[in-house]
């Protein structure tokens, strides 16, 4: 999905620009030190304190209604609430959830699915195969327009269903309470991957009244109290088959303001805290802050979508040129802290299929003005460098423009607000496009298919109009594969192909950086977003003030 210009998490990137704001950190700095000095003591003498409070959001669920989760805070607080039939580990392994286990058919087609005994939802109903059945049928009515019912498309008459074209879902079958069938479409090897997703998250068969606003799941924990634009307060789900969350209660803070996210987690307000883009070189360069920090790769690819199909554009040596005249690691160093691995291909090197051994584009401005002279355009050339207007996005774009001048290619930066620059680049009248694309699960597919594959030109992701039939063969072959090495090895081969091509000028993934503290224990950053359930989560620190005031108003 991509994050650009909306409410996600790029507006935690805004670089800080005040003096408020650095006089909020240094002021909270003194808070800080008696934190430090619990965690060099371990948890020797300590008193556990039980609720657990994160601050990774900054605005509001959409609702708690799986069918109606489309962004990452919704997905979040579904992934507290409710289980697929999969789930995520925090190191994004798809596991089994309320299914056990499953087998496929030789020919791909077929998925049987064993459920998982006695578990029931918070209410006391029994969960059985049939509910499965309605959750999913209820993510693709048409009347609930819940936006998000694509993952079950692979799902035999799935799109007609949600199309209003059929009545019925002939892909799905309940043959007792404990076994879901699914017939697909055609083959589709990761298909387990996608029902980890919220919007495959198994609710009621009856689903009452307010049910987004008053959940029922089947979750490790279970919804007390949600204050809109402030915080999610949840308890552990005592019947859970997963067993008990460890801690009392988990509270999910809704915080707008990144530095006011910084002041609650310095004085000890919060557990979790996702450093915004204007604060990491100070933590960094702290020596007492830097050991609170833990870092994951993120599945966020930023990129310059190059159209291909316009004019000079059409020409690999000249979108090769584009790639050697940025100084992506530079850009990388200056403008986001350091935070990104330059790309070398679409493919995360967190993911398999990933070529490690892949040397990027070098920032080399002769190679990019001779592959300009060969390709006919001794003069240079000139370009439209399409960008939202968030300024994070603004810079760069300003930034590569400098860079691309200095090869000989004379940018104009077109500034739109996010939902014309992306219309814009989807009908093909963008040349050059400043996008970012952030994985809905864990797979290579996830990257090569919806941005490269000929398939999903312009509307369906692909706003390079990249098509490339080798490529296309390539990985239609591995979305079909049931062999895991086989498949992996054809996404290597498509990103090579497809870095080769220069599709995109390859700028960088992603990489999120946290702050944890010193008395929390047994949280691992999660790489996909809904990727950890706190269970295994717990605090221990000494008793002051702070912390004994927390434990009474949890």
């Amino acid at each position: 999905m991509t994050l650009l210009g909306g409410a996600g998490k790029f507006s935690r990137l805004l670089p800080a620009v005040n003096c408020l704001r650095q006089n909020v950190m240094r002021r909270s700095l003194a808070l800080l030190l008696p934190f430090l000095a619990i965690g060099c003591g371990g948890g020797g003498g300590g008193t556990e304190r039980r609720t657990l409070v994160d601050s990774r959001d900054n605005y509001d669920p959409r609702s708690l209604d799986p069918a109606l989760s489309t962004d990452v805070p919704t997905g979040r607080a579904v992934a507290y609430l409710f289980d697929g039939l999969t789930r995520f580990t925090p190191d994004a392994r798809v596991i089994p959830a309320l299914a056990t286990s499953w087998e496929t058919s030789p020919d791909g087609l077929t998925y049987t699915f064993h459920l998982r005994r006695g578990v029931t939802f918070t209410d006391g109903t029994p969960f059985v195969a049939r509910q499965v059945l309605a959750s999913w049928q209820r993510v693709l009515d048409p009347k609930v327009r819940g936006g998000r019912g694509w993952p079950l498309y692979p799902v035999l008459g799935a799109k007609e269903y949600a199309d209003g074209k059929s009545t019925t879902l002939q892909g799905l079958s309940a043959p007792n309470d404990s076994t879901v069938v699914v017939v697909l479409k055609e083959p589709f090897a990761i298909f387990p991957k996608l029902l980890a997703m919220p919007v495959a998250s198994v609710a009621p068969e009856r689903v009452p009244e307010g049910f987004g606003e008053h959940p029922i799941g089947t979750g490790p924990w279970k919804l007390v109290e949600w204050k809109h634009d402030d915080y999610l307060l949840f308890a552990p789900n005592e019947r859970y088959w997963g067993g008990r969350p460890r801690a009392d209660s988990l509270k999910a803070r809704i915080i707008a303001e990144p530095s006011t996210a910084v002041a609650e987690f310095q004085s000890g307000n919060v557990d979790v805290l996702q450093i915004p883009q204007g604060e990491i070189a100070d933590w960094q360069e702290d020596t007492e802050r830097r050991k609170l920090l833990a870092s994951t790769p993120s599945l966020e690819l930023v990129y310059v979508a190059i159209n291909t199909t316009r004019g000079p554009l059409a020409d690999v040596r000249v979108r090769q040129a584009l790639n050697y005249a940025v100084d992506r690691r530079r850009i990388v160093r200056n403008l986001i802290a350091g935070r990104g691995e330059l790309a070398a291909g679409v493919i995360p090197s967190s993911l398999p299929g990933s070529d490690k051994a892949r040397v990027g584009f070098a920032f080399d401005t002769t190679r990019a003005r001779q592959l300009l002279r060969e390709a006919g355009y001794p003069n240079g050339i000139d370009l439209e460098l399409w960008t939202s207007t968030n300024p994070i996005y603004v810079r760069i774009a300003e930034t590569l423009q400098a860079y691309l001048k200095l090869s000989g290619v004379r940018v104009k930066v077109v500034q739109r607000e996010s939902a014309a620059a992306r219309e814009a680049a989807r009908k093909g009248r963008a040349d050059l496009f400043i996008k970012d694309w952030y994985a809905d699960y864990p797979d290579a597919e996830n990257f090569l298919y919806p941005l490269l594959h000929s398939a999903n030109k312009g509307v369906g992701g692909n706003v390079s109009f990249y098509a490339n039939a080798q490529f296309d063969s390539l990985v239609t072959l591995a979305r079909r594969e049931p062999d895991e090495a086989k498949r992996i090895a054809l996404y290597t081969q498509a990103d090579q192909i497809a870095f080769r091509d220069a599709p995109m000028i390859f700028l960088w993934f992603y990489s999120e950086l946290y702050a944890v503290q010193p008395w929390l224990r047994g949280f691992q950053p999660p790489v996909i977003f809904n990727g950890q359930p706190w269970t295994t989560v717990t605090t221990t620190a000494a008793t002051n003030g702070k912390l004994a005031s927390r434990q009474e108003q949890p």
